[in-house]
């Protein structure tokens, strides 16, 4: 059996940057937040589909957080990197921002997206273990184990 192979959080880190339009607004004048959801699962799939190498599905979205809103004319810049790998599945954190016209950015959105890697017929498939490098990325980690666990005790109980 040959060894599972292994990637960096770097190796599949992906950024994206949308300029509000009044399409994406809601009847108050912000983003609108399924506009914003669909940008996040948007840039999950290009997440985890470089580190996978395969099609991805989502499975879940374990959290979506609102922390602020975002207007016409700004800037909304999503950066999303891996958390956490399992056999098939990936965490993928999307962090939102509003940047201004001189390039300052606050957060707006925090995400965590539960992605599947799989094959031809559309069956989980293995996907190569994470390189966990710096605390940074090992306090992510533990935390994506532990949200592991949760969404696993939910299941069970038909949550």
């Amino acid at each position: 059996m040959s060894e599972r192979r292994k990637k960096r959080v770097k190796d599949s880190m992906a950024e994206q940057s949308y300029l509000l339009s009044p399409r994406c607004l809601n009847a108050s004048g912000y983003l609108f937040g399924g506009q914003l959801l669909s940008w996040i699962d948007e840039l999950a799939g290009v997440v985890s589909r470089r580190h996978a190498e395969m099609n991805v599905v989502t499975v879940a979205v374990d959290n979506m957080y609102f922390r602020a809103g975002a207007k016409l004319g700004d800037t909304v810049v999503l950066i999303g990197r891996l958390t956490h790998v399992g056999r098939s599945s990936m965490e993928v954190r999307i962090d939102s921002y509003r940047e201004a016209i001189d390039g300052t950015r606050e957060m707006i959105n925090r995400a965590y997206f539960v992605m599947v890697g799989t094959d031809e017929n559309r069956v989980p498939a293995q996907v190569p273990d994470l390189i966990v490098e710096g605390v940074t990325q090992q306090i992510e980690w533990e935390a994506g184990e532990r949200r592991a666990k949760l969404r696993r005790e939910r299941q069970e109980e038909g949550y």
